[in-house]
């Protein structure tokens, strides 16, 4: 249970990060909100995931979640670049994720 809660903490992190970028400075009332209540989400459930789970597991699958995912959100719904280094970026990143995974 504790890793769907991480993983939905982390799903959240793209939703908030998204709604952050959308919220224009937060001066756009609707995605200020779904900023904060996404913000205010992505951290009960990571707290209630640490529970169970390892600091730095927990809090290195949750970051990687909201920064792999924010940036494929980015590519695919904001028409920022894929260039070769930010994809090996993004590889690396979920290389981590996986051995942080496994080493749990």
């Amino acid at each position: 249970m504790a890793w769907l809660m991480l993983v939905a903490a982390g799903v959240l992190e793209i939703v908030w990060a998204y709604a952050m970028k959308l919220s224009e400075g937060f001066s756009r009332p609707l995605y200020t909100v779904i900023t904060l209540v996404g913000m205010i989400a992505s951290f009960a459930l990571l707290a209630a995931a640490m529970r169970s789970l390892p600091l730095g597991t927990a809090y290195t699958i949750w970051t990687g979640i909201g920064a792999v995912g924010s940036f494929l959100a980015g590519l695919y719904f904001l028409g920022e670049p894929a260039t070769p280094m930010r994809l090996l970026a993004a590889v690396v990143i979920v290389a981590g994720l996986i051995m942080m995974k496994m080493s749990s």
